[in-house]
């Protein structure tokens, strides 16, 4: 039998490869489809298609998020060089602003006055694109393997996750379940003495209105019979309890199976508010508001199975 799963779930997964520690979590909440956001750094998008299609190999529904941080733990080789020609420029600049103004000082930010060599090199290192940082370049491949290899211990926790709640959620529709059988059996119990009980009825206000004038049988049995047509529930409820059986069965089905659950729910309220209609009686008034409002609980909880 398979585990049901929930459309809510967390799953996580750390590790260090390589000098990178690697973090991936991945969580969800209930979605008609499914919805897949990959958040990962812009210099690691290469792998987000692959990630996604990851998740479609465990997961059918629900909006989920998967989330990747990818850090080094030890510095990396780099390049660094001088842009000599933008200190060029900037030398340049400076010189000719010089002479414009025929000093050989000019102002710092704190207004203090500083010959002008000493200027370029005490603010050189501030200014922009002076020097030019070439990191090494990653293996792609092995960062990708890294990664997907993280992401399917998360996606492993995160399935895991929702099949803890999945099975809850079974728990509870399968007690409900029985309680709406349970009501059932009462309405099947109740709605055939109703006949009865009107025909009692209209006897005896025949009785009253007529006196000693003979009643006519035939007739009160005949409106008897009509009664008894218009508040006949027999085909609801064997309809309803033919939902009740494929919802469990659906419960133990080796599929997702989220959608099927609520088009049965949609048509088993349907036949509980057709009895409600037909039937005019305080006693199976009283269980139908009891059946609705279970099916209503079961509704709910199955919004959220995937």
């Amino acid at each position: 039998m398979k585990l049901l799963r929930s459309m809510t779930g967390y799953g996580r997964a750390q590790e260090q490869i390589d000098n990178r520690d690697i973090l991936v979590e991945i969580k969800s909440v209930n979605s008609r489809y499914l919805e897949q956001n990959v958040r990962i750094g812009r210099a690691y998008t290469y792998m987000e298609e692959e990630l996604k299609n990851l998740l479609k190999t465990r997961v059918s529904r629900g909006k989920v998020e998967i989330g990747v941080s990818i850090t080094l733990t030890e510095g990396k080789k780099a390049d660094i060089r001088v842009n000599s020609d933008i200190i060029k420029g900037y030398i340049d600049a400076m010189t000719e602003y010089n002479k414009s103004v025929s000093s050989q000082y000019t102002l710092l930010d704190d207004g203090k006055q500083t010959d002008c060599e000493e200027f370029k090199w005490r603010t050189m290192l501030h200014l922009p694109d002076v020097f030019r940082v070439e990191k090494a370049q990653d293996d792609e491949d092995a960062v990708r393997a890294a990664v997907l290899g993280v992401a399917e211990k998360a996606l492993t926790a995160f399935v895991q996750m929702r099949e803890v709640e999945g099975e809850k959620l079974r728990a509870d529709v399968l007690a409900r379940l029985q309680t709406l059988a349970q009501c059932v059996s009462v309405v099947e119990q109740e709605a055939p003495k109703l006949t009865e009980k009107y025909r009692e009825r209209l006897y005896t206000r025949i009785s009253e209105l007529l006196g000693s004038t003979a009643i006519d049988e035939q007739r009160i049995l005949t409106e008897a019979a009509i009664f008894s047509e218009k508040t006949a529930v027999d085909e609801e409820t064997v309809r309803l309890r033919s939902h009740l059986a494929q919802v469990e069965a659906l419960l133990n089905e080796d599929a997702c199976v989220g959608r099927k659950l609520d088009f049965l729910v949609q048509e088993m309220n349907r036949e509980v508010n057709t009895i409600g209609s037909k039937v005019q009686d305080v006693n199976i008034t009283a269980v139908v508001v009891e059946m609705k409002s279970e099916i209503e609980k079961i509704r709910e909880q199955i919004q959220n199975i995937e």
